[in-house]
């Protein structure tokens, strides 16, 4: 199964935390700031991969949550 939204999601998450780390690491301001902005503008293209992603599933809010089913009386 390809799931080009997921990997997106991933890849924006991985380079924050990359700017995160950078950061506290004292790195030049220049390379930090290319990689915010980089960071900034995957996050756009993620939520618009997200929203626009082909995904269908069958549950409703009736199965509410899959890690903690609420037994019906």
């Amino acid at each position: 199964m390809k799931n080009t939204a997921m990997f997106w999601v991933a890849n924006t998450t991985i380079t924050l935390v990359i700017v995160t780390i950078m950061a506290a690491m004292n790195f030049p301001f220049n390379w930090v700031f290319y990689v915010t902005v980089l960071g900034q503008l995957m996050i756009v293209y993620m939520v618009y991969k997200v929203l626009t992603d082909k995904f269908v599933t069958e549950k409703t809010f009736k199965d509410l949550y899959e890690d903690h089913p609420i037994d019906h009386f």
